[in-house]
């Protein structure tokens, strides 16, 4: 059984390009985050051309460089370990997975097109297109609860774009538990005690 040792503040349910951002994004600025990753990220069957930054890539690589680079921030990754339901409680939400039961105050779900959990905990959906209702900043009908990739778009299914979305949805909890409009912006000087071990090695 998976081990929690502190109630988390943001809990993610997928670990492709949007769950890996947005827990990157908040783990790295101060918020207790957990990442449940099945594995079944599209990615794998992927190859990036057109991710900016990225000549070529394997999905597969890309998926490992982010998961080094999530948890080289602490981000908890319970890998392995599939999501059998979400319910609203007093503290925001208990995830129940076959290892236990786990607290959390925000959910940002990242599961591509598979938006069952979104449906069982009674987010609003498009009718038009039949995806999950979201604003901007990804945040659903259901309060603290975000959505982001395939599950909140009919078509446009790109990793960049994924990304983004958990990256919206980062910021607008960590807008939300530090009170104000947050911006991540780091500079050069930053590298070496933000980044510690990883910019020495990519630095070799």
């Amino acid at each position: 059984m998976s081990q929690q040792t502190q109630t988390p503040t943001v809990s993610i349910v997928g670990g492709g390009p949007a769950g890996l951002s947005a827990a990157l994004f908040t783990q790295k600025n101060g918020l207790e985050t957990q990442v449940f990753d099945t594995d079944a990220t599209w990615m794998h069957k992927a190859h990036l051309f057109n991710y900016l930054g990225i000549g070529s890539m394997d999905g597969s690589s890309f998926i490992e460089t982010a998961r080094h680079q999530a948890d080289s921030f602490g981000v908890e990754r319970h890998q392995g370990e599939a999501v059998d339901s979400i319910s609203e409680s007093d503290a925001g939400f208990v995830i129940e997975t076959a290892d236990g039961e786990y607290d959390t105050e925000y959910v940002i779900l990242a599961t591509g097109a598979n938006r069952e959990l979104a449906e069982s905990i009674g987010c609003e959906f498009d009718d038009k297109e039949g995806v999950v209702d979201v604003d901007l900043s990804m945040q659903t009908s259901v309060d603290k609860l975000y959505a982001t990739g395939g599950m909140v778009r009919a078509e446009e299914w790109q990793a960049i774009i994924s990304a983004g979305d958990g990256a919206a949805a980062a910021l607008s909890i960590l807008s939300e538990v530090k009170g104000d409009h947050y911006h991540d912006f780091d500079v050069p000087a930053d590298a070496g005690a933000v980044f510690g071990g990883m910019s020495d090695e990519a630095s070799e």
